[in-house]
């Protein structure tokens, strides 16, 4: 024993001096140096001050900051950094100790802490304090390397009162809570082996010595030790298990027993079953969600509640932001593990890492119920959560009513009136006005538009406490907000009236119900006419038939005056619909009838034909013919034709054809634009690029090679030659045109331009361009009102105040203009409804911004377009543009060839037209007529 002790004074005195050689590190105090150059220290000492003032002015701008909202995380960990830097400890470890209280601290900052902290411990009392520190990391998360420096840091404390058992029950502790773990375990086994070693080497006797009787039984008991260690780390599952069995076959002296061979042989093949799942974490990125779902499934199934807890703690380690995984912990835990420090503790951790999930809260109440914690404590952990910041009015309606609940379990209503029934009902009338005042400013809404925590109260008062004027008093106020006209609620009250109350107070609100009532009148008829059959008299029954039947009498004559309303809307909308159509049909017609209309001058075939060309070439003197090579644009024809806003505009000089009108010529003949199916997988379909780009095959080759070898540009033009803005880009292969997606919403001459993959909407009708969420996002935000000068950069550097921003849209038009709206997407829930409450209110350049979470409405969707020619493009085509119907698109068709859209064959413009009921299931071209046809077909019009 006094060697030992030896021993362990001489490992305290060198760990004491490593303490101190640390210590002056930490201080700046390098002991040695030798000469340096004072010509060097007087140049950098400018430099060294200048920034030691910028920190300094960091400093009080972050802890400024703090002061204003307390829970920005980022923050506190940049005001870390910097006073660990500057070296001010007092206030590194104060802002340490804050940021410790609001959040728990993930293994790096715990480690850095901690190291911060063993450096400059020397005494005793400082020691303890470290200890303190200890056992406040191993709680926040099960980590094996802050398990490994606890019990390292003990070592050195083996010379005080106790040192040697202390550190075995640190590291028992630890074998405990990471001794399981595959690949991190055997570091700690082999640490505490190490220490039992050292141990033994100081019991050892001196050479040619004897031992006495004690030392011998000491020299045993302590190889007893490293022998049990042994066996137990043989009969675990840990990764480089052979190497460990090597290291007991040499160190042992005497065989290894049958039965140790047997379990390190079950262990072995035990771990083969481990490997997949850990190699499946090593390989996987980061949440590794799927990863450690698998893994947890499979040692749910094996049963072992250690390995359960273990691979919880250890998927919570890095996925410490999801709620549904803490909150499938906690559950096991409360149903099978019922270990009260340990449920506990993981209750809290939950919601210090998750607050704004009001679920994990209420689980806490209920855990602290199960376990009997004390009242007090329950009630500050209610306060926390009230202070949490949900993101939606119904949370705190259920945080209310979980807490309630609580209170009434506490209440022993066998008597007339107690100190937690007064706590009670003043609790029923704080969540009243609580979520009067404090939720409706926040979210415009109580979040209880059925008022269920006053049906509550009025349920206990008339049940349990027979105070039925109470109730009543409740009731009335229930109604008075906007629930008169419900029938459930006024069954509800009867239901309590009728099982707590008298008849007379039933009729009452009987009465009142088929009054007021607007959804289900005819059911608190036939409720009031049962209650009368039962117990009224027949004066009282004639009174409830006659106010039924005349309720009733005047319900049937509103519903039968709004089904007319809605008739006559439905009629009127089938009308707008028929009218829409015959329009559709009409501008159609007349289309095809401009498409179709000769542009080159007409040769004559024979004598008649002839003479008609030239008659219809004299009336038109003005208009200039296709095909002479002076070709103008659409724009420009049709303000020859029409003239601008309707009147005719001068005749437009000869002049030499541009540039860009050779090109527009030179497109005439090519052939129509048409798309192989089958190479949709090579194919992306780019849209809403400039009408006026100039050699689009050219420009979207250049823009597209980045992605992959380019097969072909296919743009598509319109009949004269014009670009129309969209086109298809095949490639040589599939992963270039996926590369290729990336590049949706690129600016390309001012416009974003639009990828999609190339995907025939009649075989996938289904198919969704829109790449964005439609459904509720808790971390993204939604912002609105913004000034339309407000630049991603500008918005950027509002937001990250709040939180780690990871991405920003600004919501942007066809042609490329902002709208005023942003989305911005933060790293978890916290950040974003901590951004909400700061941000929601705020003016930017003049202009007040909305903020809020972003849950879009459901998108209506569009009537599916008539199948036509528009089908044969992946993207869908807009009949009239984007701001529908100009005024100048005025039909170019004579009136008196303008037909109706009969479903009986007619000639349009020279083209006999199938009726609408079988063009599109006929396949058969139309007849062509000839000019003298065309003449004899209007002179006889």
């Amino acid at each position: 024993h006094k060697m030992a002790a030896a021993g362990a004074e001489a490992a305290a005195a060198v760990a004491e001096e490593e303490e101190q050689k640390q210590k002056r590190l930490l201080e700046g105090d390098p002991e040695s140096g030798g000469d340096s150059d004072d010509e060097g220290d007087s140049d950098s000492s400018g430099d060294g001050e200048d920034e030691e003032k910028e920190n300094e002015a960091e400093i009080q701008r972050l802890e400024e900051q703090l002061s204003i909202n307390a829970f920005d995380y980022n923050c506190h960990l940049d005001l870390i950094k910097l006073l660990r830097q500057e070296g001010e400890l007092v206030k590194l470890r104060r802002a340490r100790q804050k940021m410790s209280e609001l959040f728990p601290l993930t293994e790096e900052i715990w480690l850095d802490w901690l190291k911060d902290e063993i450096k400059m411990a020397s005494e005793s009392s400082e020691r303890e304090k470290v200890y303190e520190l200890f056992e406040r990391a191993v709680k926040d998360y099960i980590c094996p390397e802050i398990w490994l420096e606890y019990a390292q840091y003990s070592i050195g404390g083996i010379g005080q009162e106790g040192g040697i058992e202390r550190v075995r029950s640190i590291f028992e502790r630890a074998l405990t809570a990471v001794g399981l773990h595959v690949t991190k375990g055997t570091a700690l086994w082999e640490a505490y082996r190490e220490f039992e070693n050292a141990i033994l080497e100081t019991a050892q006797p001196a050479p040619g010595s004897v031992p006495l009787p004690e030392q011998q039984q000491m020299l045993c008991s302590q190889l007893e030790k490293i022998h049990t260690l042994f066996r137990r780390q043989l009969g675990i599952p840990l990764l480089d298990m052979e190497a460990s069995y090597a290291e007991y076959e040499e160190w042992s002296e005497d065989p290894i027993p049958e039965t140790i061979i047997k379990n390190y042989k079950k262990a072995l093949q035990q771990l083969e079953k481990y490997k997949p799942y850990e190699e499946a974490l090593l390989s996987a990125e980061t949440p590794k969600l799927a990863e450690y779902q698998a893994y947890i499934d499979f040692e749910m199934k094996a049963g072992d509640p250690a390995r359960i807890q273990l691979i919880y703690e250890r998927a919570l380690a890095e996925n410490c932001l999801v709620p549904d995984l803490w909150a499938r912990y906690n559950q096991y835990l409360d149903r099978q593990l019922k270990v009260k420090e340990l449920v506990l503790s993981a209750h809290d951790r939950a919601v210090r890492n998750c607050p704004w999930t009001v679920g994990l809260w209420i689980r806490y109440l209920l855990a602290m119920e199960r376990h009997s914690v004390d009242h007090c404590t329950v009630s500050e952990i209610f306060e926390k959560a009230l202070n949490a910041g949900f993101i939606q009015a119904t949370d705190y309606v259920e945080i209310w009513q979980a807490y309630l609940d609580y209170l009434r379990r506490r209440v022993d209503f066998t008597q007339d009136s107690s100190k937690e029934l007064e706590e009670l009902r003043s609790a029923f009338a704080r969540a009243v006005e609580y979520l009067k005042q404090e939720v409706e400013e926040r979210f415009s809404e109580s979040g209880d538009p059925s008022c269920t925590i006053m049906q509550n109260w009025a349920r206990v008062e008339a049940r349990l406490c027979n105070n039925m004027q109470k109730a009543r008093e409740l009731w009335d106020n229930i109604m008075t907000k906007g629930n008169a006209k419900y029938a459930n609620m006024w069954l509800e009250y009867y239901n309590l009236e009728r099982a707590h109350g008298d008849t007379q107070h039933c009729r009452k609100a009987l009465h009142r119900a088929v009054q007021c009532t607007s959804d289900y009148p005819e059911h608190v008829c036939e409720v009031l006419l049962t209650l009368e059959r039962i117990e009224g008299t027949l004066e009282d029954w004639d009174a409830a038939v006659q106010k039924t039947e005349n309720r009733l009498a005047r319900v049937n004559e509103q519903r039968a005056k709004a089904a007319e309303k809605e008739a006559a809307l439905a009629k009127l909308e089938e009308e707008k619909a028929e009218q829409r159509k015959q329009s559709r049909a009409e501008k159609k017609a007349s289309k095809k009838a401009k498409k179709n209309r000769p542009g080159d001058k007409r040769k004559a075939e024979d004598d008649d034909e002839g003479e008609w060309g030239q008659e219809e070439e004299a009336e038109q003197p003005s208009k200039r013919h296709k095909g002479d090579g002076d070709v103008l644009p659409a724009e420009e024809e049709m303000e020859v034709e029409t003239g601008l806003f309707g009147r005719s505009a001068p005749e437009k000089p000869n002049h030499p054809p541009n540039q860009k009108e050779k090109a527009s010529t030179s497109r005439k003949d090519i052939p129509k634009v048409l798309h192989d199916s089958s190479k949709d997988n090579v194919t992306v379909f780019v849209s809403n690029l400039s009408y006026t780009m100039a050699e689009p095959q050219v420009k979207l080759r250049g823009l597209f090679e980045s992605c992959g070898e380019v097969a072909e540009v296919r743009p598509v033009f319109s009949n004269k030659g014009t670009f129309r803005g969209y086109c298809y880009v095949e490639f040589k292969e599939e992963k270039s045109a996926l590369q290729a997606l990336g590049l949706d919403r690129k600016v390309v001459e001012g416009r974003p331009m639009f990828v999609s993959p190339c995907i025939d909407k009649n075989k996938n009708p289904d198919f969704k361009v829109f790449r964005y969420s439609t459904t509720l996002e808790k971390h993204k935000l939604f912002i609105s009102g913004l000034p339309f000068s407000c630049t991603k950069e500008e918005l950027e550097d509002v937001c990250k105040a709040h939180g780690n921003v990871k991405d920003i849209r600004l919501v942007t038009n066809r042609a490329g203009k902002p709208k005023g709206l942003a989305y911005v997407e933060y790293e978890n829930e916290a950040q974003a409804s901590q951004a909400v409450l700061k941000m929601d209110g705020l003016t930017m350049k003049e202009h007040v911004i909305k903020v809020a979470i972003s849950n879009p409405p459901l998108r209506r969707l569009p009537d599916k377009p008539d199948a036509g020619r528009a089908s044969q493009f992946a993207a869908p085509r807009q009949l009239y543009g984007a701001r529908g119907k100009g005024r100048t698109q005025l039909s170019m068709m004579p009136r008196a060839l303008q037909r109706q859209n009969h479903p009986v064959t007619k000639a349009e413009n020279g083209m006999v037209q199938n009726s609408p009921a079988t063009s599109s299931d006929t396949s058969e071209e139309p007849k062509k007529m000839s000019n003298a046809d065309f003449a004899r077909m209007l002179l006889k019009e």
